[in-house]
């Protein structure tokens, strides 16, 4: 072996050849170890000349390299130019591996970058390139990128067509594909039904596509399976299934699934201890959340610290949450967008409106956040709920973009709960014609006019719902108990102990009648008598839900509820009696925030 040295301009480049080596492989090597060591994309333009100096533009093992090297600085579209300058005609030179390389650089771009990963496959085809199994994971990543179904489909035949559909690697890729795609529960399911074999990846790319889809039951009953396999989870998918968790708001199998995280020594990476957080916060135990973000061993990220302060914030516990955000300020983390709507939320739900009003104008005076629509959504909110619907409405029309629905929603409700109902009617009129197939728009309306004890205008709401076939979302409520979610909804006479939990509701009602529980039958918005409109408000879900855990739990045990819409005034007002009366900590959690009932009162100080 002997050192041959390669002058290049003020770069002088050792490279330790066998003696007798030709100039031309002296100069590959050179190229090589430069590309290895470049550090900037100027300096990779720098090196572009350099091969063409040289005439390399054709060595297989430099282009290849610099594909990849250019991937490093996200000059993807860079380098394919220079390799593939002629609109991706390929060369005999250019082979599998090389268009692999560029492949994978496209599918980890952006998503305006990766329908040219797929540019690049039909070139490989139509120059009799023959793909192999490295070169469809990458396609796959891309198409998944794209959440193209058609496309999807198109790949997972050219797959079997090239025989891969058996390779462990590719259909992992292919169950997340699907996922990514939103047919997690057919085209996903099947690939993973099919196959022959499954390590923890493959489980957790089907656990995390039904999480991701809103099917948490199914990704929990996902789970157990694995482990009646035998196939140890990783840290991928314990995030997977406490995201299924949170979304149940099943606190018990969270809990547990923590002290497996540490039976089993999964590492607990910043992904899984935000995702801890995220579960406890969500299942209604914001302490816990608290716990695991103090102590955390690795960094804590600007998303461990939104998840505390959105969790304080759906909690009710706004100072502790706008403190949190104080800390996160002063140990230099810089706080992002999602971090202010996690603070703005925090004031919102706590009637906090000059904090409020501060934290809006230190985003854009101190930290250069341009406020997006979600900010001026809660400050709108924040104003709303506190009664200035002047102030809101004002605020709106001085807005430098263009409201959304959800925001002239808001008013509408702030507009219902005030007594501002023409007002309230005027705006709904207009999100009706805004957004004719939108069923909250008809409800708001049809409410009003209920609330003004016109009948009839609200009669024809409905019927124009029925026509246009608008159907309002229904109640739901669900509970875990004992390792299994159980779900009612209002007038739900589907449970094997109906006649028990409507008996227990019955019994409820007369006993916190007798502390003073008055019904709330003004909130019935429908033209019957007194006596059924208190009927009404006892079938609802929560009511029932409440009921069948008095029925199955010992005395004392907390009773942890999640309702789908937002509780009402009457459910609010009976569910803080029975916390008095059967002397149990009720945790509710709604569409909008958590209730925590105990001893008669709740945590939200009935400001929500």
């Amino acid at each position: 072996m002997e050192l041959t040295k390669l002058c290049w301009g003020a770069t002088a480049l050792e490279v330790q050849l066998p003696a007798g080596t030709t100039k031309r492989r002296v100069a590959e090597q050179a190229c090589l170890s430069l590309l290895t060591s470049c550090e900037t994309l100027l300096r990779l333009t720098q090196i572009h000349a350099l091969i063409l100096k040289l005439g390399l533009h054709r060595n297989p093992l430099v282009l290849t390299k610099f594909a990849a090297t250019s991937s490093h600085f996200d000059a993807a579209h860079y380098a394919a130019s220079f390799i593939f300058p002629d609109d991706d005609r390929p060369a005999p030179h250019r082979d599998a591996f090389l268009f692999n390389t560029l492949i994978r650089a496209f599918a980890h771009s952006a998503a305006h970058s990766k329908p040219r990963a797929l540019r690049l496959y039909s070139a490989m085809l139509r120059h009799d390139v023959p793909p192999n199994k490295f070169t469809f994971p990458f396609l796959l990543k891309a198409c998944a990128g794209l959440a193209d179904l058609p496309l999807a489909k198109t790949l997972h035949s050219s797959v079997v067509k090239f025989g891969f559909d058996r390779d462990l690697h590719v259909r992992n890729t292919m169950i997340h594909m699907y996922c990514c795609c939103g047919d997690a529960a057919e085209s996903a399911q099947k690939v993973f039904d099919g196959s022959p074999r499954r390590d923890s990846v493959t489980w957790s790319a089907i656990i995390g596509g039904y999480a991701r889809a809103g099917n948490s039951a199914r990704a929990v009953a996902l789970f157990r399976e694995m482990q009646v396999t035998g196939v140890c989870p990783d840290e991928v998918t314990m995030v997977s299934v406490l995201s299924a968790c949170a979304d149940l708001g099943a606190l018990e199998l969270g809990m547990w699934l923590e002290s497996y995280v540490e039976r089993k020594s999964i590492t607990k990476s910043v992904e899984l201890c935000n995702a801890l957080i995220d579960m406890f916060a969500k299942c209604g135990d914001v302490d816990r959340a608290m716990k695991v973000f103090r102590e955390m061993e690795v960094m804590r990220t600007i998303v461990s610290w939104t998840s505390v302060i959105v969790g304080l914030a759906m909690h009710g516990r706004g100072l502790e949450a706008v403190s949190v955000f104080d800390e996160m300020v002063e140990q230099g983390v810089e706080p992002d967008d999602v971090a202010f709507i996690g603070v703005l939320s925090a004031c919102s739900h706590s009637g906090l409106v000059d904090k409020g009003r501060y934290y809006f104008n230190t985003m854009q005076n101190r930290f250069c956040i341009l406020p997006k629509i979600e900010h001026y959504g809660c400050m709108v909110d924040m104003l709303s709920r506190a009664g200035l619907v002047n102030e809101a409405l004002e605020f709106v029309q001085a807005m430098p973009i263009e409201p959304n629905q959800v925001i002239w929603r808001s008013i509408v409700t702030a507009c219902h709960a005030r007594g501002e109902l023409k007002l309230g009617e005027t705006i709904s009129e207009e999100l009706i014609r805004r957004e004719p197939m939108h069923e909250s728009n008809y409800v708001m309306l049809s409410n009003i006019y209920a609330k003004l004890l016109r009948w009839e205008k609200k009669t024809k709401v409905r019927e124009i719902m029925d026509v246009k076939g608008i159907r309002k979302i229904p109640g739901s409520t669900m509970i875990e108990m004992n390792g299994e979610i159980y779900e009612f909804v209002a007038g739900d006479k589907s449970h094997d102990q109906y006649k028990e939990i409507y008996g227990m509701v019955e019994e409820m009602g007369r006993e916190i009648k007798r502390e003073g529980y008055v019904p709330t039958t003004s909130k019935v918005l429908l033209d019957i008598d007194e006596e059924d409109k208190e009927d009404a408000l006892y079938r609802h879900s929560e009511k029932l839900a409440i009921a069948f855990v008095l029925l199955n739990t010992p005395p004392g045990t907390p009773i942890r509820i999640v309702k789908n819409l937002r509780v009402c005034e009457d459910c609010h007002s009976a569910t803080k009696f029975i916390s008095k009366v059967y002397n149990r900590e009720i945790v509710v959690r709604d569409r909008n925030r958590f209730h925590h009932f105990n001893n008669g009162l709740c945590s939200c100080g009935d400001f929500w």
